[in-house]
C-alpha cells in the first residue's frame, strides 16, 4: 500500500482514499460518541453552522471545541463525553482541525476518521478494501501535529503487517504538544483523564466512516470483523 502523509494545507486533488486522523481530541470524541449510543455525526463547516442546525433540530446534539458556551452542549473532550448519554442521538461537530481535515476530503470515494482508539479497526477495514493507495490528512498543526502522524504511521503500517508494535507511536503521541498543552491545562473544556483516553489503542472494535449525505458529510460507526 502507499501511503502519503499531508498536512490539510497540503492536499490538491481528492485523493481515492483518506483516513483524516485527530487524536487530542476530535476522532476520539467521535468514537466515545458512537460509544455512548450515538447514530451519527454531522460534520459543520462553521460555529455559525451548528448553531443554525440546533435551531432546527433542537434534539441534535451541538459540540464545539473550547470551553462551555451557550447553544451547545458539549465540548471536545472525551472525558466530559463518556458520561453523556447519547442514544439515538445525532451530534453535530465543529473542531479546529478534525472536521476541518474531514470536509477537506469530502470528495474522496472513501473517508475514515480516526485515533488511537479505532486504530486496529481502521486498518482491517483498509485490508479489507484491498486500498492501493492511502493520503492520511494529519489535521494538527498543518501536518506537524505528532500525535496524529504517529497515529497515521501505525495505522499505516498496521495495513502492510500485524507485528508492529505501537509503543513508541503512543510514546511520541504522548509526548506531543497536543498532550502536553492539555495535561497543563492550556486548553479549555477539557477533562484531566482526555489524554490518558486519547492513548488508549484500540478501545472501540469500529472503524469510522464520513460521507456525504443529501448536503452534509456525516460520520457513522463502521463495526470490522476479526
Amino acid at each position: 500500500m502507499d501511503s502519503r502523509f499531508l498536512g490539510i494545507p497540503e492536499l490538491g486533488d481528492p485523493p481515492s482514499v483518506a483516513v483524516v486522523v485527530d487524536v487530542m481530541r476530535a476522532f476520539t470524541v467521535a468514537a466515545w460518541a458512537f460509544a455512548q449510543g450515538a447514530e451519527r455525526i454531522v460534520l459543520a463547516e462553521s460555529l455559525d453552522e451548528v448553531r443554525a442546525l440546533k435551531a432546527r433540530h433542537p434534539d441534535w446534539v451541538a459540540l464545539k471545541d473550547g470551553p462551555p458556551a451557550p447553544g451547545f452542549d458539549a465540548v471536545n473532550s472525551p472525558g466530559l463525553l463518556r458520561s453523556t448519554d447519547l442514544g439515538g442521538r445525532t451530534v453535530v461537530q465543529k473542531t479546529t482541525a478534525g472536521t476541518v481535515g474531514a470536509l477537506a476530503v469530502k470528495e474522496a470515494s472513501l473517508v475514515l476518521c480516526a485515533g488511537f482508539v479505532v486504530a486496529e479497526a481502521t486498518a482491517r477495514l483498509l485490508r479489507t478494501r484491498a486500498c492501493d493507495s492511502v493520503t492520511f490528512v494529519v489535521t494538527g498543526e498543518d501536518g506537524r501535529a505528532e500525535e496524529d502522524l504517529a497515529c497515521a504511521q501505525y495505522i499505516a503500517r498496521r495495513v502492510t503487517g500485524t507485528g508492529t508494535d505501537a509503543a513508541e507511536f503512543l510514546r511520541r503521541a504522548g509526548e506531543s504538544r497536543a498532550a502536553t498543552e492539555l495535561a497543563e491545562g492550556v486548553r479549555a473544556g477539557a477533562h484531566p483523564d482526555d489524554v490518558a483516553l486519547c492513548l488508549e489503542l484500540d478501545r472501540f472494535p469500529f472503524a469510522m466512516v464520513a460521507a456525504l449525505e443529501d448536503a452534509f458529510m456525516v460520520v457513522r460507526p463502521a463495526p470490522v470483523l476479526h
